[in-house]
């Protein structure tokens, strides 16, 4: 049958299971939302206040559902605005299809109105990137965005549609969509290799990154380290993939990670990585990162294979399947004396935090407790998202969301939506900063037009607060553009977006706050008024090996 490239569009989305998308329109995108109006009963279209906030929903509802996220935005400035989104995505390989439309094909390279080379522009950030000038290819080419999205390693993929190709016709059969399935090669030899390192080893420790949750290989990576009887460690990335409430976890590597996991990484003699990629902020010090140990990885990308650090041996391939087969050929192992040591430092090193007043820890505790650990949460990126990584214990995949490798401030708001959307029986909680909170808090108004019941907490203290710890420790108190000691009232804001607002000063107040934002079905923001100085800790100085991860005890002793 003949159909519009508009049209096309539609169905190909049907086709993939699209139930939702997020967007905003523009002159060079107006036929694909027309055709979009018209299946308004079948895909659920919510406008956002930004097209930033549209590209973070799309991700935060990949996260969520492990489903591809889609957005949709025109030309110009609208494509533009997706990029820090299309860039988080990427670097946390998240599988989002971005839609834009760009001017007439006869217009292009013409600096037309509100033209832009979107696809050169996302080139560097994008798994693949199409501008589709016939409309006779535009269905395969949706149909293969999706495919190259979820096959191997995800990632975004961007299709750039010029206007009169959404207008211009062309035959359109429908085409039942086969799921995208890991390989099941896997290298026996090195599979028999990794056994006799695992077999061989008195102290091995596992690391998990964000590899464990994109593959859906939680049950596997479970009975995986019950036979190793190794201790446990987790990128920010990886938390959720093996439950954080286990006696052999021993929480986050890392810059911020605990004395108990950078300390037995350290001492360990075989480290086994399951789907991460030695990010800086894990290594510390890569020339000594985990020095005395033989490093065993396993991953889906060749290309992070000594990308970051040397390894002995390296798994390729989908984690899911590998853990699989090496389970099967993996009896049961017992490191008594290894695990009793690890369990030490757990005791001698606990997280901690002052009791006196309202703190971020607290708040994200209270969190936990009220929700009973069951609750999607998402965060911005700084203090509070350390905070969470530390003191909530997530035990299912997909229940963090948070920018890890591009770090981004105002990524929560748009993310907790999306997630909301792609999985409404949760509880929705986004945890930010004051400065990550202004990046993108018109996205309340989104929230309040589609009474979608996230909740948002801000930790407000008034300053850039990572930015602050590092200028309080390393920069000699020098505050330089990092005091947000203005008379923004973020009660009042969120009331007038239409969203409810309330401000606690109290550990009290907030117990009885978060609790009332449970039950209101309606988006709540919790203004948390907390101490400018506090601080995350453990901390590892930029450049020091993980080993040396200090506290604020640790700087007493010292002076």
């Amino acid at each position: 049958m003949q159909l519009t490239g508009s049209q096309i569009v539609i169905e190909c989305l049907k086709e993939q299971g699209v139930d939702t998308v997020f967007g905003y329109p523009g002159g060079a995108i107006l036929n694909v939302y027309d055709e979009l109006y018209k299946h308004s009963d079948e895909i659920t279209h919510i406008l956002t206040s930004h097209e930033q906030g549209a590209a973070h929903a799309a991700d935060g509802y990949a996260r969520a559902t492990g489903k591809v996220g889609v957005c949709f935005a025109t030309s110009g400035p609208g494509a533009t605005n997706l990029v820090t989104g299309i860039a988080t995505a990427y670097m946390d390989s998240i599988p989002v299809v971005a839609i834009t439309c760009n001017v007439g094909v006869s217009l292009l390279g013409k600096d037309s109105f509100q033209e832009v080379d979107i696809a050169g522009v996302t080139m560097p950030i994008t798994k693949h990137n199409y501008i589709v000038k016939d409309v006779k290819q535009l269905a395969d080419t949706i149909r293969k965005a999706f495919v190259i999205a979820k096959k191997g390693r995800p990632g975004p993929v961007l299709i750039d549609i010029p206007k009169d190709v959404t207008a211009n016709k062309a035959d359109y059969k429908p085409r039942k969509i086969m799921p995208v399935l890991p390989p099941e090669h896997i290298s026996e030899t090195r599979l028999d290799h990794a056994v006799r390192m695992i077999n061989k080893s008195k102290k091995p420790f596992v690391f998990i990154g964000g590899g464990g949750i994109l593959s859906g290989a939680s049950k596997e990576i479970y009975e995986f380290v019950k036979k190793a009887d190794a201790p446990v460690t987790d990128s920010l990335m990886g938390k959720g993939a093996f439950p954080g409430t286990d006696k052999l976890y021993t929480g986050m590597l890392g810059m911020h990670g605990t004395k108990a996991a950078n300390y037995g990484v350290s001492e360990c003699d075989l480290l086994i990585v399951l789907g991460a990629r030695f990010s800086d902020r894990v290594t510390g010090n890569a020339k000594k990162f985990a020095s005395r140990a033989k490093i065993l990885q396993f991953d889906v990308d060749a290309a992070e294979m000594n990308k970051n650090v040397l390894i002995h041996e390296g798994i390729v391939g989908d984690l899911k399947v590998s853990l699989s087969k090496i389970n099967k050929k993996l009896g049961q192992l017992k490191h008594s004396e290894w695990i009793a040591k690890i369990q030490e430092y757990k005791e001698k090193y606990p997280l901690t935090y002052s009791e006196e007043g309202l703190t971020g820890p607290y708040v994200v505790e209270e969190v936990y407790r009220q929700t009973k650990g069951d609750a999607l949460v998402v965060t911005e990126v700084g203090q509070h998202q350390m905070w969470t990584a530390q003191y909530y214990k997530f035990t299912e995949p997909r229940t963090l969301l948070t920018s890890g490798g591009l770090g981004t401030m105002g990524y929560g708001l748009g993310a907790s939506l999306g997630a909301k959307m792609g999985r409404p029986e949760k509880t929705v909680v986004n945890i930010a900063g004051d400065g990550c909170f202004r990046m993108n808090m018109n996205e309340i108004a989104t929230a309040a037009r589609y009474n979608i019941p996230v909740i948002q907490i801000v930790m407000n203290n008034h300053v850039l607060g990572m930015v602050r710890q590092w200028q309080d420790l390393f920069y000699g108190k020098r505050y330089s553009a990092t005091v947000l000691n203005d008379k923004v009232d973020f009660v009042k804001l969120a009331e007038a977006l239409g969203a409810a607002g309330i401000r606690v000063e109290s550990k009290e107040e907030f117990k009885e706050a978060f609790a009332k934002a449970l039950t209101m079905e309606a988006p709540v923001v919790i203004d948390c008024r907390i101490g400018s100085d506090d601080k995350v800790w453990p901390m590892v100085a930029p450049g020091a090996p993980i080993s040396e991860a200090f506290d604020e005890q640790d700087l007493k002793e010292q002076s």
